[in-house]
């Protein structure tokens, strides 16, 4: 089945255990950690770990091996791509496979997506699944985006310390930023179907008790020095040369070599006039918000523009790339796209990240869309709009496990 037929089976949760997601948002969305007993019922995961393995073997894919006890020494990092005898020489205990934006690549993974959809699309990072076998784990950690830990396949014990920071002691000699002083406040033994949600910077450590799969889903929290550097550079280009420093307030000074605390209130007034942009703000944060993990891999799907009008007649559908990421502002009415602000209809763009998919009747009133060379032919030639059937062929010839 392609993401898009399941994506029109799926529904966003509405309670978080017995918590409305209202009442989780406003208690709970990074503020404190929540355990939901039997989240998904009867949970069956997508992807077995002996999958995962097999997916660690492609060079596309980002993935990564945890050994608690490597040859290089403790809490030892591998990146991959790896090979199958990579895995024959792994211990039995104490290990961990780690695999990057499974919902790029699996149909029924970025499926699990629209259980989230209470919180807003462009804030979703990707689904990172990980396999650990017995008394496996990345360490005691912290992280700084929120993440959902999803119990997939046998059982991790969860234990949880106090918030953590860059001052908090690390363990030397290792790539990994494990924590030296963990100490453990509370810990939980989550099965197959068990949630447990994690805020940003709260120090936690899971342990597989015998083999187990788990899901996490992360989101995107760009830094604040990012943030900056990057808007700077947006708004700066757009300021004509004559928005200069002034003073024209200017008193006799104290002290001719100071910089005083008037002189500070005048520039962070003069600051902030010139961050007064809503429109371009909107622009700007649009599309830093979806611009694409793994362009490589996005590029890689693009397709000829010129059969796309033939397959919508002939009652086909175009959906966005799974390694794309799409969101829509009302104004300026924008389409947001892999990093790039695309004018276009509020309803147009509204519908289409709604849906993330397009038939005929959805662009039959737009004719300045389908256009030759307008928005659709630039959309499936940067492959950030593919066909269905690509998902279908994808399924057919690739066979993840070892």
């Amino acid at each position: 089945m392609t993401e898009s037929g399941l994506r029109n089976t799926i529904q966003p949760l509405t309670h978080l255990g017995d918590i409305p997601v209202e009442t989780f948002l406003r208690e709970y969305w990074q503020k404190k950690p929540l355990l939901i007993r039997n989240a998904f019922p009867d949970f069956a995961s997508p992807i077995s770990g002996e999958e995962l393995a097999g997916m660690a073997l492609e060079e596309q894919i980002e993935s990564r091996l945890i050994e608690e006890q490597g040859i290089e020494g403790p809490w030892q990092l591998r990146c991959g791509p790896f090979t199958e005898q990579d895995f024959f020489n792994l211990p039995k205990s104490h290990w961990t496979l780690l695999i990057q934006a499974v919902d790029q690549w699996i149909p029924e993974v970025a499926a699990l997506k629209d259980h989230f959809r209470f919180i807003p699309d462009w804030r979703l990072d990707d689904i990172m699944i990980s396999y650990a076998a017995d008394q496996g784990s990345v360490g005691p950690h912290y992280d700084f985006y929120d993440v959902f830990l999803l119990q997939a396949e046998g059982n991790r014990r969860w234990h949880l310390g106090p918030n953590a920071d860059a001052s908090s002691p690390r363990v030397e000699g290792t790539q990994l930023n494990i924590l030296r002083d963990f100490e453990s406040e509370a810990n939980w033994l989550l099965e197959p179907g068990d949630m447990l949600y994690l805020p940003p910077q709260f120090s936690h450590w899971g342990i597989a008790e015998g083999g187990c799969t788990t899901i996490s889903v992360g989101f995107r929290a760009p830094s604040a020095r990012t943030m900056l550097e990057d808007l700077a550079a947006e708004l700066g280009a757009g300021l004509p040369d004559h928005y200069r420093y002034t003073d024209a307030d200017l008193t006799l000074p104290a002290n001719p070599s100071e910089i005083d605390t008037a002189t500070v209130s005048r520039v962070q007034r003069q600051l902030a006039e010139w961050l007064q942009q809503p429109q371009n703000i909107a622009q700007w944060f649009g599309a830093i918000m979806t611009e694409a993990k793994y362009p490589d891999t996005v590029a890689l799907d693009a397709g000829s523009a010129e059969d796309w009008r033939e397959h919508l007649a002939e009652g086909g559908e175009l959906m966005l790339n799974p390694g794309s990421r799409c969101a829509f502002c009302r104004d300026p009415a924008s389409l947001f796209i892999d990093g790039e602000a695309f004018p276009a209809p509020l309803l147009f763009a509204e519908g289409f990240c709604n849906t993330r998919s397009l038939t005929q009747s959805d662009v039959d009133g737009y004719p300045e869309l389908m256009a030759h060379g307008g928005l659709l032919d630039q959309l499936v030639s940067q492959g950030s709009l593919i066909y269905p059937e690509l998902l279908d062929d994808e399924d057919d010839e690739e066979d993840w496990e070892e």
